[in-house]
C-alpha cells in the first residue's frame, strides 16, 4: 500500500501538481460526485488538521485518525493479510503509540489485522461492543490485548471516548444487547471536529440505522460518512442518508468482491442524495483533511 500522507513533502511540487489537478475540472465544469476525480476545497492552515485514512484494505475495513493535538486512532483493522501494511502505514506517518483502537464488531474482514497491530505498537484504550465470536481471529485479538495489559471498553451507545470544547468522540451505536445479525452489533463513532463530524459505521445495517434515527436522529448530521458493510444494499437506507445528510462517503471494498459490494441500489441512492462518493476499490486509499471550520482536502492513491 503505498501512502498518501507525506508531512516531509516539499510544498512546491505539490501546489503545482495540485494545479494540474484542479484546473481540467474548473474548465470542465465537473461536479459528479464520482469516486474519478477529486473534490478539493480549500484547507485553511491553521496546523491542527484531523487527518481521516480510510485505508485500502481488500474486502475489508480500517481507518487511520490522526486527531489535532497528536493522538492518533486505529478504527478496524482489515483481514490479517493487511496487518503489516496498517503497520507500516502508521509507522509511515510518524506515531509509535496508538491512543484509541475500536474493534466495531469481530468480523474477520475487521479484526483480521488488529491483534499484529496491538503487539506492533502501545496501545492507550480499546473498545469493542459487547460480543463475541467462536473464531481463531477473536481469539489471537483477546490475547494480544491481554498481553498488553488492557482492559477492554464497551462500545454502547452514549458512551464517549473524549470531548473538549472543540471535539468530541462518542458512540451512537449498538443501542440493543441482542441482535439475530452480528453485523447490528457494530460500534458506529462519531467524531466531531470544530463544525465538522465524520460518522464511521462499521458494518451496522439497516436494523441498527433504524434504532439510531429513533434515539439520536439530530446527532446523526455529519459531513463525512463511511458507508456500513462495504456498500450492502442493507445499508445506507434513504431516512438514514436524509438524517446524515453527508457530503462525501467513503465505500471501503475489495476489487470485483464476491459478494458485488458496493450494490448499485446503494450508489444509486447516494447518487440520488448528490452525495460524492470515494471507493477504495476504484481509487484506493481515500485520505481527508479537516480544519474543522468547513475546510476539506480530499486526496486518494489512484489520483
Amino acid at each position: 500500500m503505498s501512502g498518501i500522507h507525506n508531512k516531509k513533502r516539499n510544498p512546491l511540487p505539490a501546489i503545482i501538481v495540485l494545479l494540474l489537478i484542479l484546473i481540467p475540472s474548473v474548465i470542465s465544469g465537473v461536479n459528479n460526485h464520482s469516486s474519478d476525480k477529486a473534490s478539493v476545497d480549500t484547507v485553511k492552515n491553521n496546523g491542527s488538521n484531523m487527518v481521516v485514512h480510510f485505508l485500502d484494505v481488500g474486502q475489508g475495513d480500517s481507518e487511520f485518525v490522526e486527531l489535532p493535538g497528536g493522538k492518533c486512532m486505529l478504527i478496524d483493522a482489515g483481514t490479517a493479510d493487511y496487518s503489516q501494511s496498517i503497520i507500516d502505514y502508521i509507522s509511515s506517518c510518524g506515531y509509535s503509540t496508538v491512543d484509541y483502537v475500536v474493534a466495531t464488531h469481530p468480523h474477520a474482514d475487521h479484526i483480521g489485522g488488529m491483534s499484529d497491530i496491538i503487539d506492533a505498537f502501545a496501545v492507550g484504550e480499546i473498545y469493542m461492543p459487547k460480543v463475541s465470536a467462536n473464531t481463531k481471529t477473536f481469539e489471537r485479538l483477546l490475547t494480544a490485548v491481554s498481553n498488553q495489559g488492557i482492559t477492554i471498553n464497551t462500545a454502547k451507545a452514549g458512551r464517549e471516548i473524549y470531548s473538549n470544547s472543540n471535539m468530541k468522540l462518542e458512540f451512537l451505536a449498538p443501542l440493543s444487547s441482542n441482535y439475530d445479525d452480528l453485523n447490528n452489533y457494530s460500534a458506529v463513532l462519531k467524531i466531531t471536529y470544530g463544525k465538522n463530524a465524520f460518522l464511521f459505521t462499521g458494518d451496522a445495517e439497516d436494523v441498527s440505522e433504524n434504532e439510531m434515527l429513533e434515539s439520536s436522529y439530530q446527532k446523526l448530521s455529519a459531513d463525512v460518512l463511511k458507508i456500513g458493510h462495504h456498500g450492502s444494499s442493507s445499508s445506507a437506507t434513504p431516512a438514514f442518508l436524509k438524517a446524515v445528510s453527508p457530503r462525501y462517503a467513503v465505500i471501503s471494498c475489495g476489487v470485483d468482491n464476491a459478494y458485488g459490494h458496493p450494490h448499485s441500489e446503494t450508489l444509486n441512492r447516494l447518487e440520488r442524495f448528490g452525495i460524492e462518493i470515494y471507493r477504495t476499490d476504484t481509487v484506493g486509499t481515500v485520505t481527508v483533511s479537516c480544519d474543522g471550520n468547513d475546510g476539506f482536502d480530499i486526496k486518494y492513491e489512484a489520483q
